[in-house]
């Protein structure tokens, strides 16, 4: 068996990860996978103060290489991780609005989370990943993804402030997004993000540029675009206080990446297990690159695989062909010119819809996995981790700080083992 897969023709209605599509249904499946990651890799960027356009261009470029790491066997799609927000904000005192001056500290951090996640991969792919599993099981795992929503609380609310147009803006853009996930056809709730986005944009046309009832859209910028043109790049700098408090994130990337590899092996029914130190090696390389570039730290998208699992096309090709058509965007100053032109309100909208789902939804892996919670060992560490995330609990000791994700994330490992000792199950 070579290093790639040898793939051969789809030959019915499910599409197997080393099986090809003619390229006339692969440019639109390939159209799709990058619709649905589109919303979140331009949010997360925007909230962080960082050029949109760069994290897309490097959300293309890591997806290849994450591809090539995998040896195209593991059908993933990498975008802006969410986990990186509140440490990002935090370590480079950015409240939001306009670009951060700060990015390169924040660059450095995420090269360092970058490393950790690429060295633990290398350790799985050395003895396996059994380790990894019972170090983070569902009760742990879930609460660590919770207490990243809960963390990011503070900023979707510090958002919504302002006026009443604002907020009024804001929260048509939640009921949008809600109304959208709920009784959209499965087709369009994979993409509920982005035409929540695209609602709020044409909401703030109407009332702004229209009728002038707020303030409207400036399109000076975009005009003055050229069409191509390189990204505007940004060198990292490096320094342990932002390097402490961004690094331990690796660890949540990790936990996530886990849980989407398990996934993509359920629903295709082809175990993809032992591929889970490549695709942590993969993940952390293409973080480390985006870092060294201007770009936001990046993580396989959940978007993409409930695509895969509506369509059951999983072959591995379609996603270098999405990332291709993401770094021909990524080059184009006018499209990131029009994606620096979306309304704050906008943004404080797609900031309380996103964040609370990925609190909420982690309460699925619970379920899915029949975490027994009359439990005490699940329980407390549960509830001591996502106090420990919601309260943003930071320890600081001399130059190094460990902010409320990083906290959680260390409870819910070490007091998980720990209440385990001399427990038969």
């Amino acid at each position: 068996m070579g290093y790639f897969p040898d793939w051969r023709p789809a030959a019915g209605a499910t599409v197997l990860p080393d099986e090809k599509l003619p390229l006339t249904q692969a440019v639109p499946m390939s159209l799709q996978h990058l619709l649905a990651m589109s919303g979140s890799t331009i949010l997360a960027p925007l909230i962080m103060g960082f050029d949109p356009n760069v994290a897309v261009f490097f959300s293309g470029i890591g997806t290849l290489l994450f591809f090539a790491v995998t040896g195209g066997r593991v059908p993933s799609y990498l975008g802006s991780s969410f986990a990186f927000i509140a440490v990002i904000m935090a370590a480079t005192g950015f409240a939001g609005g306009g670009p951060n001056p700060n990015i390169a500290v924040a660059l450095g951090g995420i090269i360092a989370a970058g490393l950790v996640y690429a060295l633990i991969g290398l350790v799985v792919m050395a003895i396996g990943a059994g380790w990894v599993e019972k170090l983070m099981p569902p009760a742990v795992t879930g609460a660590i993804g919770m207490s990243i929503g809960l963390n990011l609380a503070p900023v979707a609310v510090k958002q919504l402030a302002g006026s009443h147009a604002h907020l009024s803006i804001a929260l048509a853009t939640v009921l949008c997004m809600a109304m959208v996930s709920v009784y959209g056809r499965q087709a369009t709730r994979r993409i509920a993000v982005l035409i929540a986005l695209l609602f709020g944009y044409g909401l703030v046309l109407a009332l702004g540029n229209g009728l002038g009832l707020v303030p409207g859209i400036d399109f000076a910028a975009v005009a003055a675009a050229p069409w191509f043109g390189v990204p505007n790049f940004t060198a990292p700098r490096f320094e342990w206080s932002a390097v402490s408090l961004i690094a331990p994130v690796a660890i949540v990337l990790v936990a996530e990446n886990l849980g989407h590899i398990k996934a993509l092996g359920a629903i295709t029914g082809q175990s993809m297990d032992r591929y889970i130190g490549r695709g942590f090696l993969g993940d952390g390389l293409a973080t480390m690159l985006a870092g060294a570039g201007g770009g936001t730290g990046v993580t396989t998208y959940a978007e993409n695989i409930g695509v895969m699992a509506m369509t059951r096309v999983y072959s591995t090709l379609i996603f270098p062909m999405a990332a291709a058509i993401a770094i021909f965007l990524g080059l184009s100053p006018k499209f990131g010119a029009v994606l620096q032109t979306i309304p704050a309100p906008v943004l404080a909208g797609l900031a309380v819809s996103v964040f609370g789902l990925i609190a909420s939804a982690m309460a699925r892996i619970w379920v899915d996995n029949k975490v027994d919670f009359s439990d005490p060992r699940n329980l407390f560490t549960v509830g001591v981790a996502l106090i420990l995330g919601a309260g943003d609990f930071t320890v600081n000791i001399g130059n190094f700080s460990l902010g409320g994700i990083g906290t959680s994330t260390f409870a819910a490992l070490v007091l998980y083992q720990l209440l385990g000792i001399g427990r038969r199950a």
